[in-house]
């Protein structure tokens, strides 16, 4: 306290010392004493979180950051880094509350059967449903369509697309990338989305039919049928859409693509999956 009002306020330091009853040497005797061990640990401490919350984009609250530290090997309780984050003003990103947006399914298009059940289907293995939606995407160029392709399994993002239209061209091609990815043939796989007219268009059921998936759809205006879809798109949009004017198109491409391919698949941890990011899940599944 004397140091700051000193720096700080430009008070003296005899004043200072006087008013909290210490005596002059014995301030400049603690002024001068080495940084402890317990000091030293706890900037180091502080420099990682610091870190990580901010490799994290500002997302990780203090368990996240606490599984990171785990991670690399340094030992320190989840309430040590809990209260130095609330001391240093860091905190997770606040998200938007989750805005139910449902699918325009008015059209004469047959509905599949809803062989995926969120509640109730037991999901033991990578390829066994993948999941599928449509989200927007607003650039200064004009509006973006991102379809993404989700192995429910490690929540991990197997396909996507992002462009300025949403034909079947759109889903197709985020189908596509899923399918080239895949590390065997899938025995029994089931491609689960929204009633949307892209997925249920005779285009996009003759190509599942063709490599053997089963198609499965959401019930009419349920938005939670695919809850883990709906989920990552909301997270996409906090931490980098919500957070990021794309001046183009180009953009917009890059930017997601790294949030993607190099965060959310490599590097992101879901506490759903024991604090592993997908792929981390995937070969721990694979090494088992």
């Amino acid at each position: 306290m004397i140091k700051l009002l000193s720096e700080v306020h430009f008070m003296s330091i005899s004043f200072c010392c006087s008013y909290f009853k210490v005596s002059r040497s014995g301030y400049y005797a603690w002024l001068n004493r080495p940084e402890s061990a317990r000091d030293k640990s706890r900037k180091v401490l502080l420099f990682k979180i610091k870190t990580n919350h901010g490799v994290s984009r500002e997302a990780y609250g203090s368990p996240r950051v606490h599984a990171v530290l785990a991670k690399e090997g340094h030992k320190c309780s989840e309430n040590t880094v809990a209260k130095i984050m609330r001391q240093n003003k860091l905190s997770a990103m606040l998200k938007r509350r989750f805005k139910v947006v449902t699918t325009n399914s008015n059209h004469n298009l047959p509905i599949a059967e809803r062989h995926y059940k969120i509640t109730n289907t037991v999901i033991e293995q990578p390829q066994q449903v993948w999941v599928g939606d449509i989200t927007y995407i607003s650039t200064k160029e004009g509006w973006l369509y991102l379809a993404t392709c989700m192995d429910v399994f490690s929540r991990k993002i197997v396909g996507w697309s992002l462009q300025n239209h949403m034909r079947v061209d759109l889903i197709a091609d985020a189908f596509k990338m899923a399918w080239g990815r895949k590390s065997t043939v899938p025995q029994a796989l089931i491609y689960h989305s929204d009633r949307g007219s892209q997925y249920a268009s005779y285009e996009f059921r003759d190509r599942l039919q063709t490599h053997g998936i089963t198609p499965s759809m959401s019930r009419k205006g349920n938005c939670y049928d695919n809850a883990m879809m709906e989920s990552f798109f909301h997270t996409l949009k906090t931490e980098l859409v919500y957070r990021t004017t794309f001046e183009t198109q180009e953009q917009a491409q890059s930017e997601i693509f790294e949030y993607i391919e190099v965060w959310y698949n490599r590097q992101r941890l879901h506490s759903a999956l024991g604090y592993l990011s997908p792929i981390e899940y995937e070969q721990q599944h694979l090494a088992s």
